[in-house]
């Protein structure tokens, strides 16, 4: 992990301390809301539906086991609701989908601790929120995968740092997220980024970037374009710069809904890359104008080396002759991964359980998982893509052992990458944006499907929830999406079939398909259960659920879906 210098501690024990002023003189009443809203925003302090909601940058899913001890005193000691509310909903933290983790019930008035005890373990809220470049995102497994071209982590690290309070790029149109790729396989989901980087080497073996600009979803779902092949990694800062330039200058500012840049892409085409050349080109010929050094590169890389000894080879005995239970070798399939060095694993910690919404984790399960994090995994732990925590240094020798402390903390459900591991936002119960909650249909999807058996043949599916058309539920690229929708005052919900963020079985990322109008809460688990038994009938032997729908189209899907319509309607017609 990243160490931070004195300077970096210095500048956000700075910043804690300045927002202590700030949020003094506006509970003084010498600063309004208006303008303390803004002040508040750049350290990532919202006011949502209910209560405040502090949102905490996790630069590129790195966690440390101390850093997920302070996250859960916050939630233990701070994320108390009122008296008023639902006690059950409080002392908790969820983490995002951008490895970023939030809190929903901090009052105002204590915010300024939460941000001086987030200091001392060299975290904040800075880029998490606002127009600006905000936290740097890439695949949990970066360092460790085993298909890895390049590990992305010190030019997240180096991003992070160059956009974090540049003054240029502090009020951008709109909000500017970026995500970087080092494997093979896109676990980043690039694509659905303002800009994408994808790490390579040309044939000489020298390393750059793949460049794609104009990602999002939203309102209007659209895929990265492309607009260089090769940018030197020394070059890579300034060929950002020359894009957030040219955005800066260019975009929409007249217009909330057509700020983004991907809105400028579309609309410009070929025009958006020249300019972004031209800029490039006249930056470069700046004397002025700095790229990355190779000492630079090299003394934040220094903090990327492997926190674990190497291992003799054959010293293991081979995972699927160990003599454990079946639900062990259950666990072992799908929550245990591959990893660069001989000896180890990664081991996705699971989130999605019954009882408790998808990516949430109460103040005792942070701590277990700071525990499980020194124990097995060198101190470290990842945020993952999919609201998931991964530990990314786990010796083979002792995955058992890891297993029976896993079960007993509450990470063990071996449903990874399977329709009940969802992504899904708090919705309606929590932000002030949604027109319907997620969270009440992420749970009756998952106690609808709650047989081991039933999800293991069903197979892989991404399954992703938004409660508005904002899409923190990346509801566009699911292989099965869900949107909720305001319709005269009633939640209803749009289902979508055959979306991909990029993943080595989905393919390219694509936007969903609208299989028909929406459907009532009541009736989603049963459309999704009636999507399901249509490809469990219809499929080839071995075809994932993604491929099915795109090879069978929306037509089957449909006609399963509304027959669950019509027998509703008739139901409520006899009662």
């Amino acid at each position: 992990m990243y160490r931070y210098t004195a300077f970096d501690r210095r500048q956000v024990r700075q910043r804690a301390a300045q927002y202590r002023d700030q949020l003094e003189r506006h509970l003084a009443g010498e600063l309004s809301a208006d303008d303390f809203r803004a002040l508040r925003l750049q350290n990532g302090w919202y006011v949502q539906r209910h209560a405040p909601m502090l949102r905490v940058a996790i630069p590129y899913g790195e966690v440390s086991s101390r850093q997920l001890r302070a996250l859960a005193r916050i939630a233990r000691d701070f994320d108390l609701q009122d008296a008023g509310q639902a006690t059950e909903r409080g002392g908790f933290g969820h983490f995002s989908t951008r490895q970023n983790i939030q809190f929903n019930w901090i009052p105002l008035d204590r915010s300024a601790d939460v941000m001086d005890l987030l200091a001392e373990v060299d975290m904040h809220g800075i880029q998490t929120s606002g127009n600006c470049i905000r936290n740097i995102t890439t695949d949990a497994l970066a360092g460790i995968a085993p298909d890895e071209v390049v590990d992305p982590r010190p030019y997240c690290e180096i991003l992070r740092q160059w956009s974090a309070l540049h003054p240029e790029f502090a009020f951008l149109p709109r909000k500017f997220k970026i995500a970087v790729n080092g494997a093979r396989e896109d676990r980043a989901a690039t694509g659905w980024h303002d800009i994408g980087l994808t790490l390579a080497k040309d044939a000489a073996g020298a390393v750059g970037f793949k460049v794609a600009v104009g990602g999002g979803m939203g309102r209007t779902p659209i895929v990265a374009t492309p607009v260089a092949e090769f940018v030197p990694w020394a070059q890579i800062l300034v060929f950002i710069e020359a894009i957030v330039r040219v955005y800066n200058l260019y975009g929409r500012r007249d217009n909330l809904y057509k700020a983004r840049i991907k809105i400028l892409v579309k609309a410009e085409g070929e025009r958006f890359g020249q300019a972004v050349q031209d800029e490039f080109a006249a930056l470069l010929a700046d004397p002025a104008t700095a790229t990355i050094t190779a000492s630079e590169l090299e003394r934040v890389a220094a903090s990327f080396a492997d926190p674990v000894p190497a291992l003799p080879a054959g010293g293991a005995a081979p995972l699927g002759e160990t003599d454990q239970p079946p639900a062990f070798q259950r666990w072992l399939e799908r929550n245990v991964h591959g990893h660069r060095l001989p000896g180890y694993r990664a081991v996705t910690l699971s989130l999605k359980r019954a009882g408790l919404p998808p990516g949430d984790a109460t103040a005792l399960q942070l701590e277990r998982a700071a525990a499980l994090a020194d124990r097995f995994s060198a101190g470290e732990a990842r945020v993952t893509h999919e609201q998931n925590l991964v530990l990314p240094w786990v010796r083979e020798a002792e995955l058992p052992a890891l297993w029976a402390a896993v079960r007993e903390a509450g990470f063990a459900t071996p449903n990874i990458g399977f329709l009940t591991d969802m992504i899904a936002c708090p919705g309606g119960d929590l932000c002030a944006l949604a027109n319907a909650r997620s969270i009440p249909v992420a749970a009756a999807i998952t106690e609808r499907f709650d047989d081991l058996d039933l999800l293991h043949d069903i197979g892989d599916i991404a399954l992703h929830i938004s409660g508005c058309i904002n899409s923190c539920g990346h509801h566009h690229s699911g292989h099965i999406g869900i949107l909720g929708v305001d319709k005269d005052g009633s939640e209803w919900y749009q289902v979508t079939l055959g979306g991909s963020d990029g993943s080595a079985l989905a393919g390219a990322a694509v936007p969903g398909k609208v299989i028909g109008p929406s459907f009532a809460a009541d009736e989603v688990p049963d459309v999704l259960e009636a999507v399901i038994d249509t490809y469990l009938r219809e499929r080839n032997p071995g075809e994932p659920f993604v491929h099915a729908a795109r090879r069978l189209g929306i037509a089957p899907f449909r006609a399963a879906a509304d027959a669950v319509r019509r027998s509703t309607a008739r139901a409520e017609a006899t009662a």
